[in-house]
């Protein structure tokens, strides 16, 4: 079994998609938000260390055979404003702090997620500084840009870039990303449809300010569709999948996926999110903890089911 080191861990998404396989264990977890660290230790038997990680000393993290990093992505996101490395919240050079680590770590894998903007970045330099850290490292690289709805088996629009780097060369010449699959599962295999949810997931007349109620009523016709309130239009989702899970979705009514079911329209409640994101049914969110984190913390995470898909494939090169 390979040891595994988790950084920028969020709610361990990336951690079940490999320990998933049987043949990884995380045994070490970084995350310097306390709430998603919370969500993590609801889940895992470890405890993440929650502070900053330039404050990391590389000699305090045990040795681990693999490097687990969806760092933060916000700097490169279409979402966001771009900016990269130059990020002036400094979210963009975290990748630096990586660096640092592998350098000194020399894990035989390395495991990276990202936005799918980042191959694009700053005409493609922002990817070659970081191919070629890794290949300074002696690593080889394979990468791909996958779909959760064409290679997680989910239906979510999600497209993400995936490195795996390997110190090993026959292992990097076995490895190949996994091949798109059917997709087979529904909304309602992910959404309830049927069950009456609290309240405060239900759009009713006055309930919110100016005629979002009105507007959503008018465009929502399709009780087999996924809508998001867009400030101030609706927009559906004519493929029949989730749109991409936001960070922000929880925070002020923007870009929040709804549905129409017999009792009503409604939010998607987080667990839906985590659900549409592959994770297991019997994953556990904090009770104590507002639905805006939650819905945060479900827009910030991965496909857990693509992931499981590519470390089964990590998996295969020790076979």
């Amino acid at each position: 079994m390979l040891k595994c080191a988790s950084f920028f861990a969020g709610v361990g998404g990336i951690d079940i998609g490999f320990e998933s396989t049987g043949f990884f264990k995380t045994i070490y977890a970084n995350e310097i938000d306390a709430y998603p660290a919370q969500t993590f230790e609801h889940n895992f038997d470890i405890k993440v260390d929650c502070r900053d990680i330039h404050d990391v000393k590389t000699s305090e993290i045990p040795d681990f055979d693999v490097m687990l990093a969806g760092f933060p992505c916000q700097a490169f996101s279409i979402a966001g404003l771009r900016k990269g490395f130059e990020d002036e919240k400094g979210r963009g050079i975290l990748f630096f702090e990586l660096v640092r680590i592998f350098k000194e770590k020399q894990p035989q894998i390395i495991f990276l997620e990202n936005v799918k903007n980042l191959v694009s970045h700053d005409n493609g330099n922002t990817f070659k500084v970081i191919l070629k850290e890794l290949h300074a490292q002696n690593y080889h690289v394979k990468h791909a840009v996958l779909n959760a709805m064409s290679y997680g088996n989910i239906p979510q629009n999600r497209e993400r870039i995936y490195i795996v780097a390997f110190k090993d060369t026959d292992k990097f010449n076995k490895f190949e990303f996994p091949e798109p699959i059917e997709l087979s599962s529904k909304l309602s295999d992910i959404i309830d449809f049927n069950t009456k949810m609290p309240e405060k997931y239900y759009y009713t007349a006055g309930k919110f300010k100016g005629d979002i109620y009105e507007k959503l009523v008018d465009a929502i016709d399709d009780d087999n569709a996924v809508y998001q309130w867009r400030r101030r239009y609706v927009r559906k989702n004519k493929s029949g999948v989730v749109p991409t899970l936001t960070a922000n979705q929880g925070e002020g009514g923007h870009n929040v996926c709804i549905i129409k079911t017999k009792h009503g329209i409604r939010k998607m409640t987080p667990h839906e999110c985590f659900n549409t994101q592959g994770f297991p049914k019997d994953f556990i969110l904090p009770s104590n903890m507002s639905d805006a984190r939650l819905y945060k913390q479900a827009g910030n995470s991965v496909c857990v089911s693509v992931i499981s898909r590519i470390a089964e494939q990590i998996k295969k090169t020790y076979e």
